[in-house]
């Protein structure tokens, strides 16, 4: 049993507790859930950098990663770099995060938010509009296609953007439909944790121009940016990178800069 069917297991169990404890209707009222969310995708399209910054306490790879910093500020840090938008991490028993977290970025910045998420049950994705996201991550490693169209035709129905990751082409291939705005290849093997950009890089040529291209993992630098801008990558999602510093908002202002220049 790898790490992802591991957390998989866990999150079933975790969303029929919350299931029992919030009504749908409950979420659906949520003052959040009626207002108009904003495009990521589109962000990307008309971006130069492409920055998705990450809040991320910790992994199951690195364990501790920051534990000391309010999310607050680092949404607001992160909206002064001009970063495109935000990935907040949502699971707790495995990254230490919360739909808290979301709540709180989206009372402190006015940029597009990603729900980073282990989505297995559409109500997750009302959650994910209720707690203020604008876009939800689909991970087609633990879903089925019929699963994959389902889910990303309810998120759209509730104007949310779909990220779709995956770690090959054959996830790659049974992934291609229209309700997906941008398709994320993440550059990690969750069986070994190994971390190469080469898989964005082979992948790159079997995903139509239609989506944005977005490099997930292991993009540390920006000589890792200007490798991948090439092969029609628009998105580069940036985790540990910033996380792991004092002031992630200011690392990543220099990061953005250092990319312009």
């Amino acid at each position: 049993m790898n790490i992802l069917d591991k957390i998989t297991a866990d999150k079933r169990k975790e969303v029929d507790l919350r299931k029992s404890l919030i009504p749908i209707k409950q979420l659906e009222n949520s003052v959040l859930f009626q207002r108009n969310t904003f495009s990521l995708t589109e962000k990307l399209r008309n971006s130069n950098t492409g920055i998705i910054a990450e809040h991320k306490r910790r992994s199951p790879s690195k364990s501790e990663i920051n534990q000391n910093l309010n999310v607050q500020d680092v949404a607001q840090g992160y909206e002064n770099a001009g970063v495109c938008g935000m990935s907040v991490l949502t699971d707790s028993k495995y990254f230490g995060g919360s739909l808290d977290d979301l709540i709180l970025a989206r009372a402190s910045c006015n940029m597009p938010l990603l729900r980073k998420e282990f989505i297995i049950d559409e109500y997750q994705i009302l959650e994910a509009k209720a707690y203020g996201a604008d876009v939800i991550l689909l991970i087609a490693a633990i879903l089925s296609k019929a699963e994959i169209k389902q889910f990303s035709e309810f998120a759209k129905r509730l104007e949310l953007d779909v990220l779709l990751e995956v770690h090959n082409e054959e996830e790659l291939n049974k992934s291609i439909m229209p309700s997906l705005d941008m398709l994320g290849v993440n550059n990690r093997n969750l069986k070994t944790f190994e971390v190469s950009l080469e898989t964005s890089k082979q992948l790159s040529q079997y995903i139509p121009n239609d989506f944005v291209k977005v490099s997930e993992s292991g993009i540390s630098s920006v000589e890792a940016i200007k490798e991948l801008q090439p092969y029609g990558y628009k998105g580069f999602l940036i985790g540990e990178n910033f996380m792991k510093t004092d002031n992630p908002g200011t690392n990543a202002t220099e990061f953005i800069n250092r990319l312009e220049s």
